[in-house]
């Protein structure tokens, strides 16, 4: 009689252990939901030294070196 309980017990468990249904949409929700709240917070962040503002000045930068070549090159 234990035997048989135990036996039933066991396979009740490794049948919720191996059941996958709906774990990975779960999973997926979870992903773009902390990928969003690092997005926002990475550019919502303001100030002078935010990524937004970093960004903006490096592109600047390139602006002005591809200028200052197309100056040198059409006079």
């Amino acid at each position: 009689m234990l035997l048989k309980t135990y036996c039933q017990i066991k396979a009740a468990l490794c049948r919720f252990k191996n059941d996958q249904q709906g774990v990975t949409a779960v999973e997926y929700g979870m992903i773009a939901i902390a990928m969003g709240a690092l997005i926002a917070v990475v550019f919502a962040w303001g100030g002078s030294d935010s990524i937004v503002h970093s960004l903006y000045t490096q592109f600047q930068s390139l602006i002005n070196v591809l200028t200052s070549w197309g100056n040198h090159i059409n006079p």
